[in-house]
């Protein structure tokens, strides 16, 4: 897989696991308070956004549409293509990832009043975001199952040769 060079680290997140961190975001979000509604920043939002929603019994769901990067650019602008009228008061807003937190920083002016929670979350962005599950380094790619295939990997060892 060709990637950034700004990334060292590859982390392969399956549709289990991508599964199983939304529900454990879900148990966090709980007990914090009640959402009237949640809103999903697209696309790597979209599927968390969904599981959450089904967790919290929460029926309301809007998107905040974005473009920031792709997988070899993230040093692009962000590109608002469908925004939130409102503060965010009493709202969800779920995205996958805060990486450099640029997309966040975006978001959360729209919506400042919204819970921020996202899955993963870099040490640049992890500032913007309120609730997250997993941690990981800044130059790690998180490749997520929607952007992978299933093909054989050189062994860690042999990648550093």
């Amino acid at each position: 897989m060709a990637q950034s060079k700004d990334y060292r680290r590859t982390y392969p997140i399956s549709w289990e696991q991508l599964h199983r961190d939304s529900k454990a975001l879900s148990w966090r979000l709980l007990d914090l308070h009640y959402f009237k509604g949640i809103i999903a920043i697209t696309r790597g939002g979209l599927v968390p956004a969904a599981v959450i929603a089904r967790e919290l019994d929460v029926r309301l769901v809007e998107t905040i549409c974005v473009s920031s990067y792709d997988w070899q650019d993230k040093h692009g602008e962000v590109e608002v293509l469908k925004r939130f009228d409102g503060d965010g008061e009493g709202w969800l807003l779920i995205d996958d990832l805060v990486d450099t937190g640029r997309t966040a920083a975006v978001v959360k002016e729209m919506a400042p009043k919204a819970h921020f929670a996202t899955i993963y979350a870099k040490p640049a962005g992890r500032p913007l975001v309120d609730t997250f599950v997993t941690e990981v380094s800044q130059d790690t790619w998180i490749l997520f199952p929607w952007d992978a295939e299933s093909q054989f990997v050189q062994p860690i060892a042999g990648q550093q040769k």
